[in-house]
């Protein structure tokens, strides 16, 4: 099974100023021909975990899932593995409010913004509605974070959002909490209820 991992980090160190050469050579060597441009580490383990629900190998398939540590980095990801740097395909998911983010850096880079999926708020919104409130509590009290959220919701801040909105903001109060549930939420959907983007996005790999 071939594994990315290397050659995503070479790509964040070049993203930081590094040298691309280690980049370039393990596109080459990995056989790399896709790229999933993610926001964050939380979309990246929700990929994941739907790639493993289904059975796919995207590393050895030749997509590197990398996420980019917000979406302000998109132009400088595009420009590096896009059309003017390693020439690869570019897809990935994006918030609907980051969008103009994505379509300036993509469009800067030369690359084709129509391989990109966007989510209505976040993925994390996207599962939510997927799955129900009611679903989603019993998969918090699962990961043994009930107490938490009883917790969270007496905010008095919490109390004049919806349920939905709680649950979404619930997720991201601690860190490493998104990606927990980037992986959970994901591995609770069934076939049919998978958000429209992410099962657009693996359509179109």
């Amino acid at each position: 099974m071939a594994d990315t991992s290397a050659f995503r980090e070479a790509v964040t160190a070049w993203a930081a100023g590094g040298s691309g050469d280690a980049a370039r050579e393990l596109a080459a060597r990995l056989d790399v021909r896709t790229v999933v441009l993610l926001e964050g580490l939380s979309d990246a383990a929700a990929v994941d975990a739907l790639a493993a629900s289904r059975g796919r190998d995207l590393a050895g398939e030749g997509i590197c899932v990398l996420p980019m540590g917000g979406a302000m980095s998109v132009g400088r990801f595009a420009g590096l593995v896009g059309p003017p740097g390693l020439g690869l395909r570019l897809t990935g998911l994006c918030d609907e409010a980051e969008y103009g983010y994505y379509a300036r850096g993509l469009d800067r880079a030369g690359a084709d913004g129509q391989g990109f999926h966007v989510c209505a708020a976040d993925l994390e919104d996207e599962l939510i509605r997927a799955l129900g409130v009611q679903r989603v509590r019993e998969i918090i009290r699962a990961e043994g974070d009930e107490r938490a959220l009883r917790t969270f919701l007496r905010q008095p801040a919490q109390q004049d959002r919806t349920p939905q909105q709680q649950l979404r903001r619930f997720l991201g109060t601690k860190k490493g909490r998104k990606i927990q549930y980037g992986r959970a939420l994901v591995e609770a959907l069934g076939p049919d209820r998978v958000p429209a983007p992410l099962d657009g996005l693996f359509a179109s790999l």
